[in-house]
């Protein structure tokens, strides 16, 4: 008996080292075992899984990133922040104001447009402009008309010529001729049509009207072969050289629109340049069938660039604010969690900075709170940042 426990104490001697050493690698193992991969949506922080796949919510393609890192900001090399067209800006106080935004539209200055009518009653032989959309300038031929009231006129105009002529001394005579010449003249006779008429001796029934300014022609309202009255419409010419800005304003924000006051408007298609304009004329009477009223101010169109019947936006003044902290839109960064923008610390170090924001227009808002002035924030190139930091660290900055 003794002999089988001395036995089972040398065999458990032997054998205890072996356990021990297995039980230290275990340890050892579990201490520094791998640490596992993690993965996430670049554009959906909150999908985390620790294998590759893909985003169940826009089907992106996850990327690795370091759920363990706690560093907030981002470290970026020159060619980096060039190839992401990242500029800073020193905060600093400036004046602010808020916009409201008005819907309008351009529209036909009536001042710029001309009425073409006839001045005589006759038949259109000719019509040199046959088309809606043409560019006229001054002075340039629109028709010619056969009028047989013009060639008796005329012929009335040559035989109190003859009788001048013939009683150079007879002040009758010369106030008949005086007054013949005087018809002439309000149908558009020059002195030299009426001189060469005296020349020829014959009587022209066909006169050439030009027109009396430049533009475009808007509207045609005869055509050739038509008989046409004393005074009656040929042809509408409009100048687009100004231009009408007329918007809708509710009744309730009347009271902030005023004449004389300045806004900016800027039409489609050229957002980049906002131009200035007075507010001319506010209507009193509601538009037929909506509650809105309407003002009208005016812009210059040197170039005819724009045209009647583009979309135009007014931005009226509402509120402003002296020496406040302000930033470009673009520097600022909006999620669900709020506001936030990114500061430069050092040389290609940035790091988010959680702000509050006051009132804003098209161009800037106001940072209440969360910006000291003197610190370098990033203008442009902000959004590439809250990616780039979303990838690094699979979660939102701020």
């Amino acid at each position: 008996m003794e002999r089988k426990n001395f036995l089972k104490v040398v065999a458990f001697t032997a054998l205890m080292p072996a356990f021990l050493l297995t039980a230290c690698k275990d340890g050892n193992k579990q201490q520094t075992g791998e640490v596992k991969q993690t993965y996430t949506c670049p554009m959906h922080p909150q999908v985390v899984q620790d294998k590759p796949g893909i985003c169940p919510i826009c089907a992106m393609d996850l990327v690795p990133f370091d759920k363990n890192s706690k560093d907030a900001s981002l470290t970026l090399g020159e060619s980096q922040i060039t190839l992401a067209n990242i500029t800073t800006m020193i905060a600093g106080a400036s004046d602010l104001s808020s916009y409201r935004q008005l819907n309008g539209r351009l529209v036909t200055d009536p001042e710029g447009t001309a009425v073409i009518s006839s001045r005589v009653a006759g038949r259109v032989e000719v019509l040199y402009v046959k088309e809606t959309g043409v560019k006229v300038n001054k002075g340039q031929p629109l028709y010619k008309i056969y009028s047989e009231q013009l060639a008796a006129l005329q012929q009335e105009y040559l035989l109190a010529a003859a009788q001048v002529k013939q009683f150079p001394e007879d002040e009758r005579f010369r106030q008949i001729e005086k007054a013949a010449r005087g018809k002439l003249h309000l149908y558009d006779q020059s002195d030299a049509q009426i001189n060469q008429l005296i020349q020829q001796q014959k009587v022209n029934p066909y006169v050439t009207y030009p027109a009396t300014v430049s533009g475009v022609v808007a509207e045609l309202s005869v055509t050739e072969g038509q008989y046409v009255a004393e005074g009656g419409a040929v042809m509408r010419v409009e100048s687009y050289h100004q231009l009408w800005v007329e918007a809708d304003v509710y009744p309730n924000e009347a009271a902030n629109v005023k004449p004389g006051q300045q806004v900016k408007v800027m039409v489609a298609g050229r957002e980049q340049t906002p131009h200035a304009m007075t507010i001319q004329f506010i209507n009193p009477v509601l538009q037929s069938g909506r509650q809105l009223m309407q003002i009208r101010g005016t812009v210059n169109n040197p170039d005819n660039e724009w045209q009647p019947g583009l979309q135009a936006v007014i931005f009226l003044p509402m509120q402003s604010k002296d020496a406040v902290l302000s930033l470009p839109t673009d520097a600022v960064i909006r999620d669900g969690k709020g506001a936030h923008i990114w500061i430069e610390t050092a040389k290609g170090k940035f790091e988010p900075r959680k702000v509050t924001t006051g009132i804003e227009n098209a161009d800037k808002v106001e940072i209440v709170k969360g910006l000291e002035p003197g610190e370098k924030v990033v203008i442009t190139g902000a959004y590439l940042l809250y990616s780039e930091f979303v990838l690094k660290k699979g979660n939102n900055p701020v």
